[in-house]
């Protein structure tokens, strides 16, 4: 029997990592001369790929410079506030003990995102971190194909805090799970108007759909 899987966005998902990724992006900008953008200004925009949220930050400014800075920044600093969500280690048990397997599918390249589940704790609870490769971002399907091929599983649900987390899991043809919690990346009001099957505060309401 083919086992079932469970894809999960990282940033805002798993991990509250918001406010490292909104400083990074803001050093990166400010390194290379222009005037750092506020804080929610960058916020909507986070889960888009690097290079297109620089062309629209800093327009008059090198996106792929900006974005190679940007990784060294955020290697460097991506676990001074970031933290996993309260009931993600109590969700990821309890699923893996049903008998999901369970696979991050994030904008982030895969070792950067390894590098952060790991120092945050995470590794030991999920089948497979992927990462966004060198094949098209989401809201495009993608990453989440890449996954479920990788752990040869049948894909359930998408579970992510963004729009973009939103159209991926549909395009894949998974039912879709949006986590919109106070802060986010985007409020219910862009979360619902994409038409998740269900929108919560926390992931612990997950637990009775699956």
């Amino acid at each position: 029997m083919t086992r079932r899987a469970i894809c999960f966005d990282l940033d805002g998902t798993l991990v509250d990592s918001l406010g490292d990724i909104i400083n990074a992006f803001r050093a990166a900008i400010a390194e290379q001369g222009f005037p750092p953008p506020a804080a929610h200004v960058v916020r909507p925009l986070v889960g888009l790929p690097l290079h297109d949220m620089f062309a629209t930050l800093a327009p008059e400014g090198d996106a792929d410079v900006m974005s190679e800075a940007y990784k060294r920044i955020h290697r460097q600093t991506f676990t001074e506030t970031s933290t996993p969500f309260p009931e993600v280690v109590e969700v990821l048990t309890v699923l893996r003990d049903k008998g999901f397997a369970l696979a991050v599918t994030t904008t982030k390249d895969t070792p950067m995102a390894r590098e952060l589940v790991t120092a945050l704790g995470l590794l030991p609870h999920l089948d497979l971190v992927q990462g966004t490769d060198g094949f098209p971002a989401k809201p495009a399907p993608d990453v989440v194909d890449h996954a479920l091929r990788a752990i040869s599983a049948e894909g359930t649900w998408m579970v992510g805090d963004t729009t973009h987390d939103i159209g991926a899991g549909q395009a894949a043809g998974l039912r879709t799970y949006a986590v919109c919690r106070p802060e986010g990346t985007h409020d219910r009001l862009m979360i619902e108007a994409a038409g998740p099957d269900h929108v919560e505060e926390s992931l612990l309401p997950l637990l009775d759909l699956v």
